[in-house]
């Protein structure tokens, strides 16, 4: 029975874990009955699974933004994704500021489409040694606006 509750107990942390900053903790396990913890699991993955910002699923509503400047609809991906967990505009998190990656490079198709690489298929080395997660699902346009909008940060 311990085992079970602990086995819930760490599904439900990894869920909200995972959850973006904007969602609310009610699917954290405040009691030690099995099944209440089995259901919060539960719901707590529910909520994960229907919520649309995970890096599967940025983009993929083309109803909002769709005729909007590139620049804005990369700063909204990257809202909607994973990357603030590692990154910050104007500092060093995990990953390097997108300040610091705007000055490396130049505002041009070659270093747009390098970046917009390296965002769906990760890296590492070029900023040390923390690998960057890949984001296969994210379509290359997006990853491109992404790129487009990091770059459009250069002082």
């Amino acid at each position: 029975m311990k085992k079970v509750f602990l086995l819930l107990s760490c599904c439900a942390f990894m869920a909200a874990c995972n959850s973006n900053s904007g969602t609310t903790n009610e699917g954290s396990v405040a009691s030690t009955d099995a099944d209440s913890a089995s259901s919060a699991a539960m719901s707590a993955a529910n909520r994960q699974s229907d919520a649309d910002t995970t890096s599967q699923n940025i983009g993929t509503d083309r109803t909002a933004g769709g005729g909007a400047n590139p620049h804005e609809n990369g700063a909204k991906l990257i809202a909607q994704s994973d990357c603030t967990g590692c990154h910050k505009i104007d500092q060093k998190l995990v990953g390097p500021a997108y300040e610091a990656v705007a000055e490396k490079y130049e505002n041009n198709d070659k270093d747009t489409d390098y970046l917009a690489g390296k965002i769906i298929q990760g890296g590492k080395g070029v900023w040390g040694e923390i690998p960057m997660t890949p984001h296969p699902n994210l379509s290359q346009e997006d990853a491109k606006q992404m790129a487009q909008y990091i770059l459009s940060l250069k002082k």
